[in-house]
């Protein structure tokens, strides 16, 4: 049974995180598989400006998962804006995106100084102590594999 992209997509923003959650990971899949999703790429960035933080880290991630996908430089036009979820005001929000970038960097090659450059200047000091070595090490490991490609 073919999955319904739209359906999916709009499931993203789901009151019930568990249902988001599913949706998400089918669509992660998807993404794996065929460039189906790729034509949600702008919706995806606009999910970036929300409010709610699971929102912004699905539109992260589903951004990563396209990259692959990305004929037409849409991860390019707004890298900046990507990268500034790399301090995110929340970090778990900022350590999935600092986990993705290996994954954008692998895709769009043309990207990887940006994407360095971005970990090297992070500021890790606006969070809180206990999250501070958590973040310092998602940046090292995401500057490890990044280097490796």
């Amino acid at each position: 049974m073919p999955l319904n992209i739209e359906k999916k997509f709009e499931s993203l923003f789901d009151k019930n995180n568990t249902a988001a959650y599913k949706a998400l990971q089918e669509l992660i899949k998807e993404s794996e598989a065929a460039d189906s999703v790729y034509p949600y790429m702008d919706r995806l960035s606009d999910m970036l400006d929300s409010d709610n933080s699971y929102i912004r880290t699905r539109g992260l991630t589903l951004l990563a998962y396209n990259a692959k996908w990305d004929k037409d430089y849409k991860i390019d036009e707004i890298i900046d804006k990507y990268l500034e979820h790399i301090i995110d005001t929340k970090p778990i929000t900022a350590r999935q995106c600092i986990k993705l970038l290996p994954l954008v960097a692998k895709y769009k090659p043309e990207l990887k100084d940006d994407i360095l450059c971005a970990l090297h200047k992070t500021d890790i000091g606006i969070y809180d102590d206990s999250m501070q070595p958590l973040v310092y090490k998602d940046i090292q490991k995401a500057l490890k594999e990044i280097q490796r490609l």
